[in-house]
């Protein structure tokens, strides 16, 4: 990957709300964590899967946030298949996808997560009933984050 095209992706990702990018081509893998203005930068990390054509500089990572105990809950949990943004409705102020004792079927469109400007429709992977709603409109969720628990 050349310098120029790693300067870009850095800005991009430092001037976006997202927190975290990950790039895999033909040449290598690169991955950019935004850093948290309050925690320690830990060591420069990189990997590549062939040798790169010139030396790209270091890309600082943060270090790795305290891990959040989630309370095991019983039925299926659906989680977000990527980091972006939450939002429960198609539009502002319209009526949910679901909402707690919302009964889905597999296939229906449960909510939305904008990932760079696209709005992906996430649909159930389990019918049954809503039975506990984790995220918020216009939260920021990460990858494998819990978002319901369908019962």
């Amino acid at each position: 990957m050349d310098l120029r095209k790693l300067k870009t992706l850095i800005d991009l990702v430092s001037e976006s709300n997202i927190s975290e990018l990950e790039i895999t081509e033909a040449d290598g893998k690169v991955r950019i964590v935004k850093a948290d203005p309050h925690a320690m930068v830990a060591a420069p990390q990189m990997t590549y899967a062939a040798a790169p054509a010139a030396p790209a500089p270091p890309v600082a990572v943060a270090a790795p946030a305290a891990e959040v105990a989630v309370p095991v809950e019983i039925g299926h949990t659906v989680k977000s298949p990527m980091v972006g943004t939450f939002y429960g409705a198609a539009s502002p102020g319209a009526k949910p996808f679901v909402t707690v004792g919302s009964t889905i079927k597999e296939g229906e469109p449960i909510c939305i997560i904008e990932a760079m400007k696209i709005m992906n429709e996430i649909e159930a992977d389990k019918s049954g009933t809503v039975t506990k709603v984790f995220c918020e409109n216009g939260q920021a969720v990460e990858f494998g984050q819990p978002l319901f628990i369908i019962e």
